[in-house]
């Protein structure tokens, strides 16, 4: 709490709506640079969902992103020249926000390059999800993030912004998820998938965290610590019961994977924000800047949120 009253004056209010914001409106927060690729399609997929008002934080973006944002009726925009890496990967930004604008509504913390998926997403909004979890007396919501692929290589995709990018990345891991309590926090820390059989197969420590939670019934006293892996207090981070899998999940369909991902990793080289150690994934992002084929004879074809519930990576609990 301490660092995001410290960096508030890290971000620039752009354009400012908030004032329309209603009570119950559900808000989604997110950090955001060079998302141009992405952003018409998330904008959609989330209004679609029942989003009210999203605020982002643009982060030195050159793309066009922060001018896009601006013109859009249900965003403010706020933006930041600072050190992505050194606010804790924007949460000390996004955490100023959901702290003045953020208690009371549900919350739904997510990167450009995410798109929640969860059960009977197709025929009930996040207004349903949120109902049932009011219900239930839980105020926080659990996803595994699922990286999605193309078959062949990732440099050879043609998408195109608006589209569903799901129509390239349709392909995942199916298998391959492990768990095990983290220590400090006392939460399900998840590891496995694509990016560890491809390029952490020999450290697979090293692997990246997939255990996260987009969504909040917000609180004042509540704070993300790394992304949206771990909060504060401890108690918000009870949302998976891996092995037995009764409480209610959803998953985060991960698009990094279009073909702008050499040219984001090729950044991402000179930059060092994305990791705590960066240098320990210089080769990393040098295979990735190579456009790897990720694909193999494991990979199954994306068939909607029925599949990765009977492939136990979600569950939908007892919300039938």
């Amino acid at each position: 709490m301490f660092r995001i009253w410290r960096k508030r004056h890290q971000i620039a209010s752009t354009v400012n709506r908030t004032d329309v914001i209603k009570p119950g409106a559900i808000l989604a927060f997110s950090t955001v640079r060079n998302e141009m690729l992405r952003l018409p399609h998330f904008l959609k997929y989330y209004r679609k969902l029942g989003v009210a008002h999203f605020l982002f934080v643009d982060n030195a973006s050159d793309d066009g992103t922060a001018e896009f944002l601006a013109t859009q009726p249900d965003v403010s925009l706020w933006t930041t020249s600072h050190s992505y890496k050194l606010s804790r990967f924007g949460m000390d930004w996004l955490g100023w926000l959901q702290w003045q604008h953020g208690h009371g509504h549900w919350c739904l913390t997510v990167d450009a390059d995410e798109l929640l998926v969860y059960p009977h997403c197709d025929s009930r909004d996040l207004y349903a999800l949120t109902g049932y979890l009011d219900g239930e007396e839980r105020t926080t919501f659990g996803a595994l993030m699922l990286d999605m692929y193309p078959k062949g290589p990732v440099s050879d995709q043609h998408y195109r912004p608006g589209e569903d990018p799901l129509s390239v990345l349709s392909w995942f891991d199916g298998s391959g998820y492990r768990h095990k309590i983290h220590p400090i926090f006392g939460n399900y820390w998840i590891q496995g998938g694509v990016r560890e059989r491809v390029f952490f197969a020999s450290e697979p420590e090293r692997a990246p965290t997939l255990n996260k939670t987009p969504l909040v019934k917000w609180n004042w006293r509540n704070v993300y610590v790394t992304s949206t892996h771990h909060m504060l207090p401890r108690r918000l981070n009870q949302v998976f019961d891996w092995p037995r899998r009764d409480m209610l999940t959803g998953a985060l369909l991960h698009t990094k994977f279009l073909q702008d991902i050499g040219d984001r990793s090729t950044e991402e080289l000179s930059r060092g924000q994305h990791f705590e150690n960066s240098k320990l994934y210089k080769q990393y992002y040098q295979d990735l800047v190579d456009g790897p084929d990720l694909w193999d004879e494991t990979s199954i074809e994306y068939m909607g949120w029925q599949q990765l519930e009977k492939l136990g990576l979600m569950s939908q609990g007892d919300w039938n």
